[in-house]
């Protein structure tokens, strides 16, 4: 059944997807008419497109695809009549956002500071540097788990920086890419959630003051009352080390993608060379004299300048872009055009990415104006009692972060609701917000479309639906440890 389905999507022709387009977009039509006018009463149809989008995912594989069905299939439940102009005024909202500029802003420039770095040799240097340190396999995955957990200011810059400064030492060690994607994403987030200064923390703390838990400019002290319930982010970090070092085996997907590089398959998953952050960078022309300065400096400014602005990533990365020119061009490593040069060639990197991201950012804002998050924490909160706030809160939302894939979306959506929920009914308020963040770190792991995942997927060069399918089981597994936790920490508090 599997090699016929396998066989059906491969031979599946053009003809064939615009009829299955038709096909959906025309239900979806109908289905409109059985609908109530206000979007607010759709109940469990607001369900509709998600339910769609993990099915098409699985059956197709095809992501971006996908997310632009379902995000169509939401704006015309949405405004029936005029779907198009409500998908065009939606996009034109969602580009113009602050998200949005933000992500391309930092996000397009990390892609010219990895490749700026890699231009100058830094890379290079830095891994035989480590390569000399870390001689075995284990030592090459302990080494990125470390790292890991260093750079711990942002978990965008902690998926980029050290997913593509890794790759070229692990791939010597046959580690397939896939494997290292899992470690790379499962010591970002989930250290930005147990570490106080992070840009996590920051606008989770300020959520906090706006929801009416913390007291205006106590946010961040809030935060910190989380920390020590943040089960999923203290379980996710400290499995992987047990991974590593065989202590938990390697199972389901990720033991195929390990038995495929063992008899002498690639090291990454097909179609991984099109979300690859360091694609067309194999050619480069090293500096006679790779130096390991050029990759330690620009990387210290980034985290120095970023906490000095008040863990402002944006300024972190604009003040690296101007020290990298001053620096790189001191040296005479490459004239000002070359700088130029492979600053477009890292944002050109960046695009499909930044492309995935904008499509679930979209297809977030056609679930709010749905009111799918709203209809699912309102569906269960008539069960729970302040005993089982805790993991039904983290269950709940994991699912729903799983589907919407934006954390911080989701943390949006979710304080306004769970937090004067928890003061009602006398629950323990630091246990029940860091639940909310913990779902939101586990359902964005294993979410194929969210940030965490794309971006990991772009700096470990592994194709994003290959990497979230095989590191879906570990995340459930900490997950479920995590829902025990909650369960019995619900009980005692």
């Amino acid at each position: 059944m599997v090699k016929q389905l396998q066989e059906e999507i491969r031979t599946f022709s053009g003809r064939r997807s615009l009829l299955a387009v038709i096909v959906i977009v025309g239900i979806t039509w109908l289905l409109t008419t059985f609908l109530p006018d206000d979007p607010a009463n759709f109940g469990a149809a607001s369900l509709i497109p998600a339910f769609f989008l993990i099915i098409y995912i699985f059956v197709t594989k095809r992501i971006l695809e996908a997310l632009t069905l379902a995000s169509i299939m939401g704006f015309i439940m949405v405004s029936q009549g005029d779907a198009l102009g409500s998908f065009s005024g939606s996009l034109l909202e969602v580009m113009m956002s602050e998200d949005i500029a933000w992500l391309f802003i930092v996000c397009g420039l990390m892609g010219s500071i990895i490749s700026l770095i890699e231009k100058a040799g830094g890379a290079f240097a830095f891994g035989e540097w480590v390569s000399k340190r870390a001689k075995t396999r284990k030592s090459a995955l302990i080494w990125t788990w470390v790292l890991g957990v260093i750079i711990f200011i942002d978990d965008y810059l902690n998926s980029l920086t050290v997913g593509s400064c890794m790759a070229p030492l692990t791939d010597r060690h046959k580690v397939p890419r896939e494997f290292l994607a899992y470690i790379v994403d499962s010591t970002a987030a989930p250290a930005c959630v147990v570490i106080p200064i992070t840009t996590w923390a920051v606008f989770a703390g300020r959520l906090l003051e706006v929801n009416g838990w913390a007291p205006e400019g106590d946010g961040l002290l809030y935060f910190i009352k989380t920390i020590p319930f943040n089960f999923y982010g203290w379980i996710a970090l400290a499995i992987v080390p047990l991974i590593i070092l065989g202590i938990i085996p390697t199972f389901g997907p990720m033991k195929k993608a390990e038995q495929r590089v063992k008899n002498g398959g690639p090291l990454a998953p097909p179609g991984s060379e099109k979300i690859d952050i360091r694609a067309g960078l194999d050619a480069v022309v090293l500096p006679d004299n790779p130096k390991i300065m050029n990759f330690l400096l620009p990387i210290l400014v980034l985290v120095g300048a970023t906490i000095y602005f008040d863990v402002d990533m944006q300024m972190g990365v604009l003040i690296t872009m101007a020290f990298m020119f001053i620096f790189y061009l001191a040296q005479n490593i490459m004239t000002a055009e070359e700088f130029t040069d492979v600053s477009l060639q890292g944002l050109k990197n960046m695009i499909l990415p930044l492309m995935l991201m904008v499509l679930a950012f979209l297809f977030a804002e056609v679930n709010d104006q749905i009111g799918f998050t709203y209809y699912v924490i309102t569906s269960v909160s008539q069960y729970m009692t302040p005993a089982l706030m805790p993991v039904t809160i983290f269950a709940v939302l994991a699912v729903t972060e799983f589907i919407t894939g934006t954390n911080w979306g989701m943390y949006v959506i979710a304080f306004p609701i769970v937090i004067p929920l928890a003061m009602e009914m006398g629950v323990n308020m630091p246990l029940a917000v860091a639940a909310v963040l913990s779902a939101g770190v586990f359902g964005s792991h294993v979410c194929f479309y969210s940030d965490a995942t794309v971006l990991t997927s772009a700096a470990t060069g592994c194709n994003n639906f290959d990497h979230a399918f095989t590191q879906a089981p570990f995340g459930i597994l900490a997950a479920l440890m995590s829902a025990v936790g909650y369960l019995v920490a619900g009980f005692i508090f």
